[in-house]
């Protein structure tokens, strides 16, 4: 527990978390970093990144090392195994965060606690994450370029991700649970096309689902298990992409800001603003998030950069996006 009050107080020290810090210390605001777990978040457990500017290749660990020593040179402060529970806003406008024993005072707050990628939690699954098993075919495609890839899901992020990964593997196996997708029409549409097409790479298995991912030194196959005759298989592959959705971590919040049914902090998108004012977002748990790593550190930058001008003037807070966009505004 502390009395000092904090310029800002950023929850979470992934990617955005860290960016924000960077910023707003580097402006010579006392900045502090609650962490639930270690610095990093879902990119800590990434071995290769390339799609990052400015960086040919550097694995998560890596950068978040860089990103953490950065910030930390400005002076930010950052407080580990500290799990942001509760949020409460004081009569004053400052705004009191509890981590189970500890509470944290700060004029300003940027939620930065991001999502988790929904599992299947089937076996091997955790044990190849990152060396076989990946989330995010916009981020990994590249890795599995001429190899046999299995594609699990059957929503729009799983039929866009799926059709990215025919762009690079040799051949793509998608599997739905179902006899039909729950996507968009338009994207059905565009996936059946490519299984039509003459030497497609794309194979369309319905009414399976997987229940382990299996190999030595690496994935060489996954178990697959039709619903209907109970049926199972040893599918041989070299990469398993799971595609069933995201969870933001956003539980400690309801009750104190705007959610999406699903969870997602709802904001005005263009500077970050949430229901409270005061309160920003950045990353994956806000609405319209592209769950990339480089937009995830642009989002940290542009809530650091927005609350400045909270702290000059709260009347800004309040301000429409097309006032603040007019001639002679910010």
């Amino acid at each position: 527990m502390t009395d000092s009050v904090y310029d800002v107080i950023i929850v979470g020290a992934g990617p955005a978390g860290l960016a924000a810090a960077l910023y707003s210390s580097r402006d010579r605001l006392t900045t502090l970093v609650l962490e639930k777990l270690v610095p990093g978040g879902q990119i800590a457990t990434t071995n290769r990144i390339e799609n990052y500017p400015g960086i040919i290749q550097i694995d998560g660990p890596g950068l978040i090392e860089q990103m953490q020593k950065q910030t930390e040179s400005f002076g930010a402060e950052i407080k580990t195994s500290s799990e942001a529970t509760k949020l409460e806003k004081l009569p004053n406008g400052n705004i009191v965060i509890y981590c189970d024993e500890d509470k944290f005072t700060a004029r300003t707050v940027i939620l930065a606690p991001g999502s988790s990628y929904r599992k299947l939690g089937i076996p091997g699954e955790e044990d190849f994450r990152g060396s076989g098993v990946s989330y995010c075919g916009t981020c990994d495609a590249p890795f599995f370029e001429g190899k046999d890839v299995v594609a699990v899901g059957g929503g729009n992020t799983a039929l866009e991700e799926t059709l990215h990964l025919t762009k690079y593997a040799r051949k793509v196996t998608l599997i739905h649970r179902r006899d039909e997708f729950r996507a968009t029409k338009v994207l059905v549409e565009e996936l059946k096309r490519k299984t039509g097409e003459p030497n497609s790479n794309l194979i369309i298995k319905y009414s399976m689902v997987a229940t382990a991912v299996q190999g030595k030194g690496g994935v060489q196959s996954v178990r697959l298990k039709d619903v209907k005759t109970g049926r199972e298989q040893d599918y041989p592959c070299e990469g398993v992409f799971i595609f069933v959705g995201m969870e933001p971590n956003t539980g400690f919040l309801k009750g104190f800001a705007k959610l999406t049914e699903k969870g997602f902090v709802k904001c005005d998108c263009a500077y970050l603003r949430t229901s409270v004012s005061g309160v920003f977002v950045a990353g994956d748990c806000r609405i319209g998030a592209t769950m990339q790593l480089a937009t995830a550190v642009g989002d940290g930058v542009v809530a650091a950069m927005m609350l400045k001008e909270y702290l000059r003037d709260p009347n800004w807070w309040h301000k429409p996006v097309s006032d603040i966009l007019t001639p002679g505004g910010w």
